[in-house]
């Protein structure tokens, strides 16, 4: 039993004998105006036994007092039944009072952080329009408050550039596309659109005012080049400020792609103040089920209540860094039945500690064969994933998963041989894959972790089920740049975010045109230093085409490379 069932069972049985004993007492008091000898609290208990055989013989349950002092038995029920509506009232207005008090701190606290200066939602506060904008005719101001086209007046934060939605050149009549200096299209455009976008080319010429700020794509241009010339709808003058750098690059988009509505897939580099409002974006326009990896908590706090009214809202949280009281719970064992899933699984959990040297190669192996081999043995036997974690750390268990997996009826012999090779291998060679699988899973030493992988019953439904139901699943962790030397969580955070890619590239397979629809779309902020995902770059290159569109946001190209041999590009859609 439980220790908290065993607790509040106590609880009950006490305060159930304190009850009838002060009933008893009272009754006869209120009859007779004296409290009865020998009604005492230790001889309540006899008393409570005897009135379940026969309610009505107070006389009987309270042997050795004398029954012309006790009341009658409908003058104690009653007295019995008052106290106990008595106590409910009381318990409600507790807790009601309590909830009002917390109502209250967190309304204040709502209000202190809204008087408090914050960044907007896609930026920082506008300053006032510059002088030579106030003249506008009001047709062309749609936003007044963020009515500023040159990029030297207002704050740094003011000229910091904004995804892209469009692509380099408008296509011609005949298909071919026109380079972006063409005065025919910059006419056509300036006549049928005044307020029209510009291209990726004039991504570092000024923007009109409902517009955002654009970033240019990977191998920027110089903002002296031909092609970055600026053009200006009809009735407006370029403006003389300077021309700031870009902050963030993106890769480009096709025309195809609507400006609005729906989150762009692609990557894009940039510090936290450009990655948050990408990311708050892609999650609030997203219209199927989204997977959201994040190291900021704030991303989670904003953009929840909004994903609530579309779908189940999951939160996976094994540092703790969010302020929710209900969390998911995953075991990585789950599903490692199969061989293919324990492979993938062991795969995932090493990639934020895997050696890139080559020289390390057969080390790498050799920790990815004992870890999938421990996997499929912990499922088979049905052992939790802490199970695993002695298995790595004591050396003394180490042939117990070569005995499941040689006599289990579900296992897969060939396993047995397969780790059993592994832990007789060249003695330095197997000691430091050992090393290396204890390291990835050392972070179960907290509390925390160990919790967040001990999973409900209902977990691993709400989890396969959330994307049918157009869900929401934020993996949120702490940002670690060195993971080989502690990963912490992200071997979890990385795991699951692969369990949910490929059970996402599964539902495309079975679907009847080979792509999930609605997608289920992959917001990945700070990726590299939350879960590095091992298959990311696939992802960005092939994921549209399986409904799976992928938004990766990095801090810098430095960081994709150290973590993604591969090169990090979104392919032209």
């Amino acid at each position: 039993m439980p220790d908290g069932l065993l607790v509040s069972a106590l609880g009950v049985l006490l305060g159930a004998t304190l009850l009838v004993w002060t009933a008893t007492g009272l009754s006869a008091l209120f009859s007779h105006g004296a409290w009865p000898s020998g009604v005492t609290f230790t001889r309540t208990p006899p008393a409570m036994r005897s009135l379940l055989t026969d309610p009505r013989d107070l006389a009987a349950a309270w042997p050795a007092t004398p029954p012309g002092d006790l009341a009658s038995h409908g003058v104690f029920w009653g007295v019995l039944v008052s106290e106990f509506l008595v106590l409910v009232v009381l318990a409600v207005f507790v807790l009601g009072t309590l909830a009002r008090r917390r109502a209250v701190r967190a309304a204040a606290r709502r209000r202190h952080s809204d008087q408090s200066p914050r960044p907007q939602e896609y930026g920082h506060p506008d300053p006032p329009a510059p002088p030579h904008t106030r003249g506008r005719p009001p047709g062309l101001r749609k936003h007044p408050a963020r009515d500023h086209e040159t990029p030297g007046h207002g704050t740094r934060n003011d000229r910091r550039p904004k995804p892209r939605t469009h692509d380099h050149a408008a296509p011609s009549h005949h298909g071919h596309p026109r380079r972006a200096g063409d005065p025919r299209t910059h006419d056509r455009a300036a006549h049928d659109h005044p307020a029209r976008h510009p291209s990726v080319g004039e991504s570092a010429a000024p923007e009109p005012a409902d517009q955002e700020p654009a970033l240019r794509e990977h191998g920027d241009r110089s903002p002296a080049s031909p092609d970055s010339a600026p053009r200006h709808p009809a009735g407006t003058a370029p403006s003389p400020g300077p021309v700031p750098p870009p902050r963030a690059r993106t890769h480009p988009l096709s025309d195809h792609e609507p400006p609005t509505g729906t989150p762009v897939p692609g990557l894009l580099y940039g510090d936290r103040g450009i990655r948050r409002p990408s990311a708050l974006r892609a999650v609030r326009e997203a219209a199927g089920p989204v997977l959201v990896v994040t190291s900021d908590p704030s991303v989670w706090a904003d953009s929840k209540d909004a994903r609530a009214k579309l779908g189940p809202v999951l939160l996976y949280d094994p540092g703790h860094l969010c302020d929710s009281p209900s969390r998911l719970r995953w075991s990585p064992v789950s599903g490692c039945e199969d061989t293919a899933e324990a492979a993938a699984r062991a795969t995932a959990l090493l990639a934020p500690v895997r050696p890139r040297a080559r020289i390390d190669a057969a080390v790498a192996d050799t920790a990815e064969t004992l870890l999938r081999c421990w996997l499929h043995a912990a499922a088979v036997d049905g052992r939790p994933f802490k199970q695993v974690h002695r298995w790595a750390h004591q050396h003394s268990t180490a042939h117990e998963p070569v005995r499941i997996l040689r006599t289990h009826p579900k296992a897969t012999h060939s396993h047995a041989g397969l780790l059993e090779s592994a832990l007789t291998a060249h003695p330095e060679r197997r000691d430091a894959a050992r090393a290396l699988t204890a390291r990835a899973l050392s972070a179960l030493a907290s509390v925390h972790l160990r919790d967040a992988c001990t999973p409900h019953r209902t977990d691993a439904l709400t989890l396969e089920s959330f994307i049918r139901e157009a869900g929401t699943l934020y993996l949120v962790g702490e940002p670690i740049e060195d993971p080989r030397r502690d990963p912490g969580a992200m071997p979890l955070l990385t795991a699951l975010a692969a369990h949910v890619v490929e059970h996402g590239r599964r539902m495309a397979a079975r679907s009847s045109d080979g792509r999930l629809d609605p997608p289920l779309t992959l917001v990945l902020e700070d990726v590299a230093a939350v879960a590095p995902l091992p298959h990311l770059p696939g992802l960005l290159a092939t994921g549209h085409d399986l409904g799976l569109p992928t938004l990766a946001l990095l801090r810098s190209p430095e960081q994709a490379r150290a973590h993604w041999p591969r090169p990090l590009t979104a392919a032209d859609r």
